[in-house]
């Protein structure tokens, strides 16, 4: 399988928020609430990105109204999962190793006063 980490920040939470049946704007809706308002996905951001990951099989289409709007759903794959569940491994090891930050260096058991600070906030 082709290497498909790191994702962006949107896929990240494009592919979180098609875990179940979502229309475009129900994602986007969907990632400023999981996100408390701070990613704000544009319709350009998110139709590239769906085109992107649909031809990367990563979502598909779950179904599409047959109004005059023609609003589709999408729904994540298992290659999807995949992908999602590699990327969930790949970020705990950034944090696992982030605290490295806070641990002793060479016997030193002092806190730089900085990284108190940063992990405290």
């Amino acid at each position: 399988m082709e290497k498909n980490t790191p994702l962006t920040e949107a896929l990240f939470y494009i592919l979180l928020s098609v875990r179940k049946p979502n229309h475009g704007y129900g994602i986007i809706q969907e990632v400023e609430k999981l996100t408390e308002g701070r990613v704000s996905l544009g319709p350009g951001t998110l139709y590239g990105a769906i085109q992107t990951m649909t031809a990367k099989g990563w979502i598909r289409i779950y179904s599409a109204e047959t109004d005059s709007r023609k609003k589709k759903e999408y729904i994540i794959t298992d290659l999807g999962k995949t992908v999602f569940a590699e990327e969930i491994k790949r970020l705990s090891e950034l944090l696992h190793n982030g605290q490295l930050m806070w641990r002793p260096v060479d016997g030193n058991p002092e806190e730089p006063e900085q990284n108190s600070q940063v992990r405290n906030e």
